[in-house]
């Protein structure tokens, strides 16, 4: 198969899709926002050293719903 043709091409950017596609759909799982249920901080979990990484945000809804119950 030459290099120059339009299915070398094609098929090589067919690859190139397929491959950021793959590493697009495994990092969105990783990266799911957490929320603390007792400081209602924002967190996601480090799958590399199975712990929590916070993000210094809280969520205000949770806060509202705290305020509501004390």
């Amino acid at each position: 198969m030459d290099i120059y043709s339009s299915k070398f091409a094609i098929i090589v950017i067919i690859v190139l899709v397929t491959i950021l596609s793959l590493q697009v759909l495994t990092n969105s799982n990783n990266s799911a926002q957490l929320i603390d249920a007792e400081t209602c901080e924002l967190y996601i979990m480090d799958s590399q050293i199975n712990a929590k990484q916070y993000l210094n945000e809280f969520d205000q809804k949770c806060l509202d719903f705290k305020n509501l119950n004390t």
